[in-house]
């Protein structure tokens, strides 16, 4: 059997690599079914990725249940004849306990640990409150304790490769903007900015002042463009000129990683845009659309 390729599908179209054949993992899927189960057989997910539940929130979705009933099952694994764990759905089941229910409707799963860990980060991530470092580290234990590769991560939570790199990039900046970006002190923007600093001080100096100053996204690429002017490199003329810089920030920005724009007194330059793996390189074939 041929290797595959790790250029990915991006690159490979490019070189018309149809020679190479894509290797299939056959993976055993859990099985399904549904029923009515007694709330105090089902015990909590010990891989439950979110920690926080708002009481206020709990209060208000036990009082709808109450009026309403459960409109959407919680999802278990059966452990014994008359023992489940929880998969998703951990709100349900707490709000249904607070409104006095004895049974929950269920799905009813077969799934090893690895699955169920799988299946509850993936239903986290589902959650349209969650904030972009709650996403970024649930697509790192995607990666890591799920044991996926990142082509494989964007299909099992329907993203773009492109836009599963970005998230994962967030974690590489220091604790103290993560936790900004986790509080909403700082927006995605402004964070995909700071990531294109390869100084960490001077990372935490420009949070610093978004912070103290309220920032604009615009603003802080502008404070990047004066960075970029106090430490040029060797270019052609117009590396200085005020729309280049505009331009190469917002590049940066839109791209995840540091991009080169120069060009001449002719307007005749350059646009390069570097990669440091395969992943990534594929993840800016996917911007590019080719």
């Amino acid at each position: 059997m041929a290797k595959k390729s790790g250029l990915g599908k991006g690159l490979g179209a490019l070189l018309n690599d149809s020679g190479s054949e894509s290797m299939v993992i056959e993976r055993k899927k859990p099985t399904t079914s549904i029923g009515t189960i007694s709330l105090n057989k089902v015990e909590v997910n010990p891989f439950q990725p979110r920690e926080d539940f708002d009481e206020e929130a709990l209060e208000e979705l036990a009082n709808s249940i109450k009026l309403h009933g459960i409109i959407q099952p919680i999802t278990v694994r059966q452990l014994s004849q008359n023992e489940y764990q929880l998969i998703s759905g951990e709100r349900r089941l707490q709000a249904s306990k607070k409104a006095g229910l004895k049974e929950i409707p269920a799905y009813i799963r077969t799934a090893d640990d690895q699955q169920m860990l799988e299946m509850a980060i993936i239903e986290n991530i589902q959650r349209e409150n969650l904030n972009a470092m709650e996403v970024a580290l649930s697509y790192q234990r995607l990666l890591t304790e799920c044991d996926l590769k990142q082509e494989e991560l964007g299909d099992r939570v329907g993203k773009k490769r492109s836009t599963v790199t970005n998230y994962l990039r967030l974690l590489k900046l220091p604790g103290e903007v993560q936790a900004g970006l986790r509080d909403a002190k700082i927006s995605m923007g402004h964070a995909r900015t700071l990531v294109t600093i390869e100084d960490i001080e001077q990372q935490l100096s420009i949070f610093d002042q978004i912070i103290q100053h309220d920032l604009s996204v615009r603003k802080v690429e502008e404070l990047v463009r004066n960075l970029g002017r106090e430490k040029p490199t060797a270019s052609p003329k117009k590396a200085n000129d005020p729309e280049i810089m505009r331009l190469q920030v917002k590049l940066s920005s839109h791209f995840g990683t540091k991009i080169q724009v120069a060009a001449d007194a002719k307007n005749k330059g350059q646009i390069k845009i570097p990669f440091t793996s395969t992943d990534e390189l594929n993840r800016i074939l996917d911007i590019l659309d080719v």
